[in-house]
């Protein structure tokens, strides 16, 4: 892409005799960061918008690419754009369930928290799987085979439900699909908004800063008393934040919550997976 830039390719042209598709929602789509960069340095337009009113922004955030999102935002991508659909880019990332699509937008100012929240507590505990066939199937254009693929997939620093139809002959035909971090960002979003912070935050606070907080175990049955669903958001909150002790303390909270289970697992496998070190980094060699 930067060789065919520097040799003189417009970074804004469509593609196609309508003019419907641009280099930067291309690559927005395919969560390919550095080829945005490299498309805003050559003079992209980070708003420019394609057929059917897409923006690069609006694409990253429906699809879950933080990293992308957060480049666009740098580049002076507006964060309260509503996109096609109307949705607000706040609204559409509490949907997406990407906490750090959500991050990125906070960060740069972004509006409509509130509606925000709310579409965000709507997923809290929700089987995402059964909602994303649900919806599939209503808008399933023609056919009368209903039968679905589940797929959990660890991308983007967490756990994505994927769904597929299945055509009569096996091949799999319209998908959707969704993250799981919808309790991290209604946290998030309070914290933001300035309300209180819930109940398991408040412990888990409280445990950070009695002397000897460095081991985790005590406080961790202190957040408000277990299994209510303060302490769910809490922790999920924690599990979210940038302090590696909170987010172990985060984690410490969601493991002791009984009933909770189906909202708790999916932020746990995410704070798992980007627990992992990457081959080379720093924490792999030491």
């Amino acid at each position: 892409m930067r060789l065919l830039l520097a040799a003189g390719a417009d970074p804004g042209r469509a593609s196609g005799q309508d003019g419907g598709d641009l280099p930067l929602c291309g690559a927005a789509c395919g969560g390919h960061t550095e080829v945005v960069r490299a498309l805003l340095a050559a003079g992209a337009a980070a708003d420019q918008e394609e057929e059917f009113g897409f923006t690069a922004l609006a694409w990253a955030l429906r699809l879950g690419h933080a990293d992308t999102a957060r480049a666009l935002l740098e580049h002076g991508a507006d964060p309260d754009r509503p996109g096609p659909d109307g949705l607000r880019p706040l609204v559409a990332a509490a949907r997406r369930g990407s906490a750090a699509c959500v991050r990125a937008l906070l960060d740069h100012g972004a509006g409509f928290r509130e509606e925000a929240l709310r579409e965000a507590r709507r997923w809290i505990g929700a089987d995402i799987a059964a909602e994303l066939r649900r919806g599939l199937v209503a808008g399933h254009e023609g056919g009368q085979t209903y039968e679905a693929v589940v797929r959990r997939v660890q991308e983007d620093g967490g756990i994505t439900v994927v769904v597929e139809l299945l055509r009569e002959d096996g091949a799999p035909g319209r998908g959707d699909d969704r993250g799981t971090g919808h309790a991290a960002i209604a946290t998030l979003l309070e914290a933001a908004l300035g309300g209180a912070p819930a109940r398991g935050a408040r412990g888990a606070g409280a445990a950070l800063r009695r002397p000897g907080a460095r081991r985790l175990d005590d406080g961790v049955g202190r957040a408000d008393g277990p299994g209510r669903r303060g302490d769910l958001r809490g922790g999920g909150g924690w599990c979210a934040d940038r302090d590696p002790l909170r987010r172990a303390l985060g984690a410490r909270v969601l493991g002791a919550l009984p009933g909770f289970g189906a909202s708790a697992v999916p932020v746990l496998r995410r704070l798992a997976a980007e627990a992992v070190p990457r081959r080379g980094s720093r924490c792999s060699r030491r």
